[in-house]
């Protein structure tokens, strides 16, 4: 394609176009990329920020980087071809498109040039003949013209003859490649060959006879009535036919269920050929197994609908088929083994009555393990029938395994869980996250069963930056941990498709994340694996955990995470969340660590005499003594450290479902009752330790001494006037007051504080 009809998201590297102030519609500047209406103008430094990520979703060939458009070409944004003229709407059918398009040679014209006039003469009726030269001007068929020219001498008069130009110029159009996707095996091929490739590579050979070394696999599963399942073709994947081959009794009947072999062999019989059968009979002859009936219990049934897999009504209807069928003496399922590939499970069911979907009383019902789909030919997708209920019935009695497990989002990428809507679910309905009790419910079970181990593997622990993150992510329960029995949960629920990753290289967007319900106690479960190497914090921001390791390296080398969020930012050039919220990250990610406390000083083991804080006095914060509620009369200084600490756990959590401090109902406040020191196993006596900070707490005073006081606040105030400004200072500070400004304003502070009792006691 020329540099000059090149379309302006391709660009040369990581050249961009001119960025320049607008002076139309604004003075603000626009993205060169997007249109006024997806990316509104704004001020530089945002824009270049914006532009930033375009190059984070860039893609990258041939020297060309190939910026996603918003410009209106297309209703969606997509990305332009260097080489052609294609626009594409997907990112990974655009890359393999732009490799197979920069291997193909690019159109070329057959261009007529522009030559000097060929005078083409002819000889005339009087005059002297006289030997000329005519030039005849020659082009080329493709390709540049040859400078060559062909001579032809003829008679002409010497008379001057009007010379017709025989030139014409322009570009001869050449059709351009189009391919299409194989709807077999979806690859992309020329949409001339394709024809040719499903013949070659999807079409059925032909059989040219049936024998003990060529034929289809099959299976009996009847063996009464004389009822096989025969795989449809010899390769590719199919749903087995049924085919009755009975030859005793009193009703001799041999039939193949599929259409087309009936019709091949009523055109046989008219046509005088009685013996003729299909490859599917033929094929039974050489049955070498048989598939065993299960007998399903009424029992298990009783579990399922317990389990809300379906109705009582429902339950009666899989009974009377039950009793149906013994009393005709045929199985009511049997599950064939025949079929492929191995994630489908295949069962036939009986059926009573006779239909286009059951030609000889019996349904194929295919449970796809891998999509976690059902299908039945009796019914559309997703639509329950009998015969999935009784092909439920019986996996939940033979593999109950299949009932434990969800869909592998990396192996079905394509499969997109159940979305409530592309808004952010927290925003559009109210139910997730919960409140009150399913909110203490949510985070007790988080802190239960998603502890973290302190030994982590090298490859969740060592950061790289060719580790592959999953974009969607969907927790692991497939049934309620909480309801006895078995509970299936809720199809996933989406709650935001804007979730990022937090990693110590880049940030990782637009990554989808769900939820999951109980439909009996409304508990939700939420996605939170540490074997992804991830860590869920509020939904929306999810940390790495190589990240989370960096940021407790940096706090123990005394480098707060303010100062790591910037130096991230400099290192990824990425804009990363407030530096509280990677704090309330991290933090989220060292309450469900699973700690070990292994200090053991060498002289004295595991009871040292006497500890001194020393270096960690930065962890001690400071509080207004005044504010603090005074301990209950009965309160002998012992606290229960395990409590505590769970409590102080469980705040950590909780603010990963709440906006704000305020509104976290585990929060805990500074008590002198309820607050301990932590404290090995090994080194403590028992789980209640001593807290004797209560003992400084200036106790206020009784209604007798306060009436004793006869220092009146007008004289306080003047006795402060008098004191340095010092003290005063020391004052305030001891208040919990601004100890900053001038003496006036630090005595206005204090006169209005005096009127609390507190401070007013204080002082005195």
């Amino acid at each position: 394609m020329a540099e000059s009809t090149r379309h302006i998201t391709i660009q040369n590297g990581d050249a961009l176009p001119e960025l320049q102030q607008c002076n139309k519609c604004c003075s603000n500047y626009h993205c060169p990329f997007c249109a006024a209406s997806v990316f509104k103008p704004a001020k530089l430094v945002k824009l270049k920020t914006h532009l930033q990520s375009h190059f984070n979703k860039a893609v990258v060939c041939g020297g060309y980087t190939i910026h996603r458009c918003g410009l209106g070409c297309r209703p969606a944004l997509h990305h332009h071809c260097p080489y052609c003229e294609t626009t594409i709407l997907k990112r990974g059918d655009f890359e393999k498109h732009v490799q197979v398009c920069k291997k193909t040679p690019p159109p070329t014209s057959a261009t007529i040039p522009s030559p000097t006039t060929a005078a083409l003469t002819t000889p005339a009726v009087r005059g002297t003949p006289s030997s000329t030269t005519a030039v005849l001007t020659t082009p080329a068929v493709r390709g540049k013209p040859s400078p060559t020219t062909a001579v032809l001498t003829t008679p002409s008069p010497t008379t001057a003859v009007p010379t017709t130009p025989a030139v014409f110029s322009g570009r001869v159009c050449v059709r351009p490649v189009i391919r299409k996707r194989c709807p077999v095996c979806n690859i992309l091929i020329n949409k001339r060959n394709l024809k040719k490739h499903i013949d070659r590579k999807h079409t059925e050979e032909p059989i040219q006879d049936i024998n003990a070394t060529s034929h289809l696999e099959s299976q009996c599963i009847d063996r009464t009535n004389g009822i096989f399942t025969v795989l449809k073709v010899t390769k590719g994947h199919s749903v087995p036919l049924h085919i009755q081959v009975k030859t005793w009794g009193e009703h001799h009947k041999v039939i193949c269920e599929s259409h087309e072999c009936q019709v091949s062999m009523e055109v046989a019989q008219r046509s005088g050929l009685s013996s003729y059968q299909c490859k599917h009979i033929r094929s039974v002859n050489y049955c070498a197994s048989s598939a065993e009936p299960v007998s399903l219990k009424e029992e298990i049934l009783s579990e399922m609908v317990k389990a809300k897999w379906f109705s009582n009504e429902k339950k009666k209807i899989c009974l009377t088929r039950q009793q149906h069928a013994n009393s005709s003496h045929i199985p009511l399922s049997v599950q064939t083994s025949i079929g492929t590939p191995e994630t489908k499970k295949f069962i036939s069911v009986f059926e009573p009555s006779v239909s286009y979907y059951s030609r000889l009383g019996r349904v194929m019902v295919v449970y796809d393990s891998k999509l976690n789909t059902w299908h039945c030919p009796c019914a559309i997708l997703r639509r329950s029938c009998v015969h999935k209920y009784i092909a439920k019935w019986h996996l939940f009695q033979t593999q109950r395994d299949l009932f434990r497990t969800v869909f592998s989002r990396e192996e079905s990428p394509r499969k997109e869980p159940y979305a409530q809507s592309e808004k952010d679910f927290r925003e559009d309905n109210p139910v997730y996250p919960p409140k009150h009790q399913g909110l203490n419910n949510m985070v007790c079970y988080i802190l239960q069963h998603k502890k973290i181990p302190v030994d982590l593997p090298d490859d969740v622990r060592v950061p790289s930056p060719d580790k592959d993150y999953p974009k969607i992510l969907c927790p692991d329960e497939c049934v309620c941990q909480i309801c006895p029995g078995v509970v299936p949960l809720s199809e996933p629920i989406l709650i935001t498709k804007k979730a990022k990753i937090l990693t110590n290289w880049s940030i990782i967007e637009d990554v989808a994340i769900y939820c999951k319900q109980c439909p009996l106690c409304g508990m939700f479960y939420r996605y939170q694996e540490w074997k992804d190497h991830l860590h869920n914090f509020d939904d929306h921001n999810i940390l790495a955990i190589p990240l989370c390791l960096t940021l407790r390296s940096l706090l123990q080398v005394h480098t707060s995470v303010s100062r790591a969020v910037n130096y991230l930012e400099d290192l990824t050039g990425l804009k990363f969340p407030a530096p509280d919220t990677v704090l309330h990250a991290y933090l989220h990610f060292e309450a469900l660590v699973e700690h070990e406390y292994r200090y053991s000083c060498i002289t004295c083991g595991d009871h040292p005499p006497v500890v001194i804080m020393d270096l960690h006095k930065k962890g001690v914060f400071h509080f207004s003594a005044s504010d603090t509620e005074e301990p209950p009369e009965n309160f002998r200084g012992d606290v229960n450290i395990e409590t505590f600490w769970e409590a102080l756990s469980k705040e950590m959590i909780c603010r990963g479902f709440v906006a704000s401090g305020a509104q976290n109902p585990f929060a805990v406040k500074p008590t002198y009752h309820f607050w301990a020191p932590w404290i090995g196993k090994r080194t403590r006596r028992s789980d209640n330790v001593l807290n004797t900070e209560f003992e400084k707490v200036h106790s206020s005073k009784s209604a007798s001494e306060t009436a004793e006081i006869t220092v009146t606040e007008e004289r306080l105030k003047e006795e402060l006037q008098k004191q340095k400004v010092i003290v005063i200072r020391k004052l305030c500070k001891e208040c919990g007051l601004d100890s900053t400004g001038s003496r006036s304003d630090l005595l206005l502070r204090l006169s209005n504080e005096m009127k609390s009792r507190q401070t007013y006691d204080k002082n005195l």
